[in-house]
């Protein structure tokens, strides 16, 4: 099955939620919709700024717990390098 890692926000440079899904556009559909209890919904992030899509679920997890443990400048950087203007990605899904 294959997997994505994905980074959404509340605004450029705001706060930044890491997650990772095998189904993107339904899990983005659902943090824009606030039907995600925890961490990216109580800091209002639905903006999708960054993905990754993996071959595999697991690469996917890997991938994900690697970032949660990246410097933020890093994260950024790795946002503005894909997406420099903070656009959001969602409506490029569909």
């Amino acid at each position: 099955m294959a997997g994505f890692v994905y980074i959404v926000t509340n605004h450029k440079r705001g706060t930044l939620y890491i997650g990772v899904t095998s189904d993107l556009s339904q899990r983005i559909y659902e943090h824009r919709e606030g039907q995600t209890p925890g961490f990216a919904s109580k800091y209002g992030c639905r903006q999708l700024v960054w993905y990754e899509d993996h071959d595999r679920i697991g690469t996917a997890i890997q991938r994900e717990k690697s970032l949660k443990r990246w410097y933020r400048q890093w994260k950024i950087e790795l946002i503005e390098g894909f997406n420099p203007d903070w656009r959001d990605l969602y409506c490029e899904l569909m």
